[in-house]
């Protein structure tokens, strides 16, 4: 808005300058003749003036008469005008006599010559005109101004009445030598912003009423059976198992629920993130080691000899990077490579593994959250929120995420571009 007031401001300062000036130089050179009007009325009160009092009557007298300029020598008791007006012998003074003639006074010493009636000059009524063309022509340029502007404020106006009638995909386009823009702007990153939210809550809503079912239709079946196992005749190894099978559909309800509040965590975290100076070789050899534990699945390394130092929050590029490993674990065939670098663009992040690959329909959608692969091995397994966490840590870093995959190779890399603080 600071845009829109100083343009308005100084478009009418330009053009009450410019046309002020223009008019006025106008009008003192081809018709304001008013100081040259006045000149002989002066030179004869200045004439008068040099007379004693009792002479300048008789002067007046042999002056030939003309019906058009009558003069007349006044005491200044016979006039409304105060001392301080008339103190000026060469200054005269207009009144209106009636609508086309008007009078005029001018000192003579302690006396006052006055002529008239006079005719107005016609030619002054031009002055009115000039200045009912002068406001016209600023009229015209307020118009040329605020017509675009007011067409413009009402395709915002259209744009969020449908926005508030739940048209969540309704964007503003603007020309870009529109005063507006910057709201436009604004706006459609609020309206992006609020369809991915009330997206992520339709995902959300599905994910509770899909992910969740399975399992809790299991444990009410199994409670429903549950007597069964627990009589004293029954199998202890079939109890054992039909106990750990509960077990696992609780621990699967665990597990979603605790991906939808990282993923809604950091949607929150958006203006929170703790951001410091993270030694990168050690956060991944420690989430390396931590994983290695609980797969056999070997995982190898690469990183330079020199420390990188990251500017990030740790424990969300730790969860990136378990997420990444977490999944080449379960599809790869061979040993997975983690690989650190640095060059003059940033730092990468790498995890490949040689498993089947992701089909390449999939590889556009595959961090959308609760979307999962319709891949042979992925066996509908997860929850469809492990890439897409990583793809919105990324965003929080203003940081990206990028897929490489074919058969038999798939690669995820983490890349934070360099920065000044860097």
């Amino acid at each position: 808005m600071k845009r829109l007031f100083i343009s308005l401001y100084l478009l009418l300062s330009l053009g009450f300058l410019g046309i002020g000036w223009t008019l006025d130089n106008l009008w003192q050179n081809n018709v304001d003749e008013k100081g040259a009007l006045d000149a002989p009325l002066v030179a004869l009160a200045q004439v008068l003036a040099a007379l004693p009092p009792a002479e300048r009557q008789a002067m007046l007298d042999s002056i030939e008469a003309d019906p058009d300029f009558a003069l007349t020598l006044l005491d200044s008791d016979q006039v409304a005008f105060s001392s301080e007006q008339l103190v000026q012998a060469n200054k005269v003074i207009a009144t209106p006599y009636d609508i086309n003639h008007e009078l005029q006074f001018v000192a003579v010493g302690e006396q006052v010559l006055m002529a008239g009636p006079i005719a107005i000059d016609p030619a002054a009524s031009l002055r009115n005109i000039y200045n009912i063309f002068f406001y016209l022509l600023l009229a015209f340029i307020a118009l040329i101004w605020v017509w675009p502007l007011s067409k413009d404020l009402k395709t915002l106006r259209k744009a969020t009445k449908e926005f508030g009638q739940a048209n969540w995909n309704t964007r503003i386009k603007l020309p870009k030598r529109s005063q507006v823009l910057p709201l436009a702007n604004t706006f459609n990153d609020m309206a992006a912003h609020i369809s991915a939210l009330i997206e992520n809550q339709k995902h959300l809503s599905n994910a509770v009423s899909h992910e969740i079912r399975t399992p809790l239709a299991r444990l009410k079946f199994a409670l429903a059976l549950l007597p069964q196992y627990c009589q004293p005749n029954s199998d202890e190894a079939n109890r054992q198992r039909f106990l750990d099978e509960m077990k696992l559909d609780i621990k699967e309800m665990e597990n979603l629920l605790q991906e939808l509040l990282t993923y809604a965590s950091l949607e929150t975290q958006r203006e929170s993130l703790n951001f410091e100076r993270c030694d990168l070789n050690s956060l991944v050899a420690q989430t390396i080691r931590r994983l290695q534990s609980h797969n056999p699945t070997p995982i190898v390394l690469d990183k330079p000899e020199e420390t990188i130092y990251l500017i990030a929050e740790p424990s969300l590029v730790e969860r990136a990077l378990q997420n990444l490993i977490t999944n080449a674990q379960r599809f790869s065939t061979d040993d997975i490579k983690v690989k650190i670098s640095q060059d003059t663009d940033g730092i990468r992040l790498s995890v490949t593994d040689h498993g089947e690959g992701i089909l390449e329909e999939d590889q556009s959608k595959i961090f959308e959250p609760f979307y999962r692969s319709s891949s042979s091995k992925n066996g509908n397994k997860g929850h469809g929120l492990g890439l897409a966490i990583i793809k919105r840590i990324m965003d929080r870093h203003h940081a990206e995420v990028s897929l490489q995959s074919r058969p038999g190779f798939t690669q995820f890399t983490l890349f934070w571009p360099k920065t000044k603080e860097d």
